[in-house]
């Protein structure tokens, strides 16, 4: 797993087993794996390269994932031949629905050639060719998976996204943006990201930002509904002045995603949120949003923390393989719910000898 804030690439090892149609999991062996300087660059450039270059990006991405699964195979000395499949989401490079495409980079066909194992890839497609946003996909591990920890679901990766259950059916989309901007910006203070939510804690409140913030025509629009960077470049961005401090502009973000996450909470009458990804590290967010929050906000461990959406994508490589659902259609709000997802066979009929 691969997100959109690029904090490195998370491996996971994870057996599945299910009876009486209740379905658990092992988390067996996970690493999280920095992408080199160079890497890195090349995809935060991804949405402005040509043809030639987003393939040329497409190999280089599927060929670092070969290499680190190969790496985390060796290091936990597992036996290829027990692995059923690797899934792959890739790296989102350009997701717009709205125009029938989404675009997740990393080749399968690479990564199941040099690791001997058969890839599935590209879950998202399917969903948008069928009319739906081809996102979220998590919602469906969250409640097949996670079930017993909460009534609702919050991830803070690259972007904000929830999934809870009205009247039985399964409801998510992406609130706001999330870790995308924070790091941004922590950026221009010499850091990565903002640990601990160290910066936002030092930073003023910028009412007029805040205002122009929650405005913004996204939080009107009905689910589903998902969010990428193309809308952070054309909508989010340019209602941050830059003549304001730094610390400032990171506040005052952690108080606007608060603030657009409580209220959707609060409306739904959640009882108890479940929260993970990076920002789920980031204490200003979380105790802002217990302070705003009619409900019980739950911290789970570290593991959990850092590498629930791998679990998770795991899943649907799981689900892929039963041929089982892996969307669910009042989430994407696709015509049917599909099993979606492309297989990548090695092309050879023997694994490689080590």
């Amino acid at each position: 797993m691969s997100g959109t804030s690029l904090d490195g690439l998370d491996i996971v090892y994870v057996q599945f087993t299910e009876k009486d149609e209740i379905i658990s999991y092992k988390l067996i062996y996970s690493k999280t794996v920095d992408y080199s300087v160079e890497l890195e660059s090349k995809i935060k450039k991804s949405a402005t390269l040509g043809l030639a270059e987003i393939q040329i990006l497409d190999k280089a991405i599927g060929l670092f994932y070969a290499q680190e699964v190969q790496n985390f195979i060796d290091e936990f000395h597992i036996d290829p031949k027990e692995i059923t499949a690797i899934a792959s989401h890739g790296q989102t490079i350009l997701h717009q629905p709205e125009n029938g495409f989404t675009l997740q980079i990393g080749c399968g066909g690479t990564l199941a050639y040099h690791t001997g194992v058969n890839v599935i890839n590209d879950f998202r497609t399917k969903d948008v060719i069928a009319g739906g946003q081809g996102a979220p996909l998590v919602p469906i591990g969250d409640f097949d998976l996670f079930h017993k920890k909460a009534s609702s679901f919050l991830n803070i990766g690259g972007f904000c996204n929830i999934s809870f259950k009205t009247n039985d059916v399964i409801q998510a989309f992406d609130i706001c943006p999330g870790n995308l901007p924070l790091n941004k910006f922590s950026n221009e203070l010499g850091a990565a990201f903002d640990k601990d939510g160290y910066f936002a804690s030092e930073g003023k409140l910028n009412a007029e930002l805040l205002e122009r913030l929650n405005h913004l025509d996204y939080y009107n629009q009905p689910n589903p509904k998902s969010l990428g960077t193309e809308w952070l470049e054309a909508s989010f961005y340019p209602k941050i002045q830059r003549d304001l401090i730094t610390k400032d502009i990171i506040h005052t973000l952690c108080v606007h995603y608060v603030e657009q996450i409580a209220k959707v909470l609060n409306q739904e009458n959640i009882s108890s949120v479940f929260v993970s990804g990076g920002g789920a590290k980031n204490k200003f967010i979380t105790n802002a949003l217990q302070k705003q929050f009619n409900g019980e906000v739950i911290i789970p461990g570290v593991e959990t923390i850092d590498f629930k959406e791998a679990i998770i994508f795991a899943y649907l490589g799981y689900c892929y393989i039963l041929n089982k659902p892996t969307t669910i259609q009042s989430v994407t709000g696709s015509t049917i719910a599909l099993s979606t997802g492309v297989l990548h066979k090695p092309g050879y009929p023997t694994y490689p000898q080590s």
